[in-house]
């Protein structure tokens, strides 16, 4: 479907926040809610001041009827899976947030197992982890999304910036989504309308949220999977700074080369700036060493940008998604 491009979750108005609180508070009072909410402890970074509301639904329903309230009183809320690649101001935030962890179905629909050309179709709602979907489908005999078992995001992200590692993507296994949007209401899109592009997708640029997903994978040997898996488990321990939170890859790709080895090359492995840094370990990170705050964060990155670009042309663009 065809659909306007919105906005991202921005400060909303103190009178409605307020006021749509309360709606939900008589139209869903199922729904579990904590106020002033501190959204470091709710991302990988560990850093980030307190939101106004976090509402924490557990089913589809709960989550279309909360979208639907908040839409009516013009609320634009921020989306909150697992946190992995938020960094979020210290400052209160006037945002009502969703955490759709307790989404967490997931089922092997086809009754089969398999259709008829040897595929299996995963139906996952938004706050299933990605290593949960990627040991389920193995599980299942189905391959293609060993790429995926060490991303420590949910479903839900993963679709919107189309998320990837080792040579794998959300775009290559997603079928369908269903999502909601302020305009249309709850929607479904085909694998085309996703519009997949590095670390990009149709839902990227707006305020949507996804609710759940198709995932359609080739059968494969469990062993084989289950190798693969452990081998990419294993590469990434060597490599990547997992003992430090941090929000992942901190930039994307630039067109040419990598941006971990021009930060390297620029000699700024190890930057440190209060309590961020350049990972030691691997430069394509940005690490919180214990008590970092968002201006640590953010002048590292922006000290990074400015060297990169200097020595070498290339305007670094982040992948993690900031939130002020």
């Amino acid at each position: 479907m065809t659909k306007d491009k919105g906005q991202m979750a921005k400060t909303n108005d103190k009178g409605q926040i307020t006021k749509a609180i309360e709606v939900v508070k008589r139209k869903l009072p199922e729904v579990a809610y904590k106020l002033n909410e501190p959204m470091r402890n709710h991302t990988s970074f560990k850093i980030g001041g307190a939101v106004r509301v976090m509402y924490f639904p557990e089913s589809a329903s709960q989550l279309t009827e909360l979208c639907d309230i908040l839409g009516e009183n013009r609320i634009t809320q921020q989306n909150l899976g697992n946190g992995s690649n938020i960094l979020a101001s210290d400052d209160e935030l006037d945002l009502v947030a969703i955490n759709t962890s307790g989404l967490s179905g997931i089922e092997l629909v086809n009754t089969d197992d398999t259709d008829s050309q040897g595929y299996g179709e995963i139906a996952v709602e938004a706050g299933v982890l990605l290593s949960k979907l990627a040991v389920f489908a193995c599980e299942c005999g189905l391959t293609g999304l060993e790429f995926a078992h060490g991303i420590p995001g949910t479903v839900g992200g993963a679709v919107m910036m189309n998320a990837g590692a080792y040579d794998g993507e959300m775009k290559d296994v997603v079928s369908s989504t269903t999502a909601y949007s302020m305009k249309h209401g709850k929607y479904s899109l085909t694998a085309a309308d996703h519009e997949f592009s590095y670390r990009h997708s149709c839902f990227s640029d707006t305020n949507d949220t996804v609710i759940s997903t198709k995932i359609r994978l080739p059968k494969g040997d469990k062993k084989s999977i289950q190798a693969k898996m452990d081998e990419l488990g294993a590469r990434r321990r060597e490599k990547q700074p997992l003992d430090l939170p941090s929000g992942g890859s901190t930039f994307k790709r630039p067109k040419d080369g990598y941006a971990a080895a021009l930060i390297e090359q620029a000699g700024l492995k190890g930057y440190t700036i209060g309590g961020a840094q350049v990972s030691e370990k691997h430069a394509g990170f940005v690490v919180n060493r214990g008590d970092a705050t968002f201006a640590d964060v953010m002048a590292v990155i922006e000290h990074v940008q400015g060297v990169v670009l200097e020595r070498f042309g290339v305007q670094l663009e982040p992948e993690i998604k900031i939130v002020e």
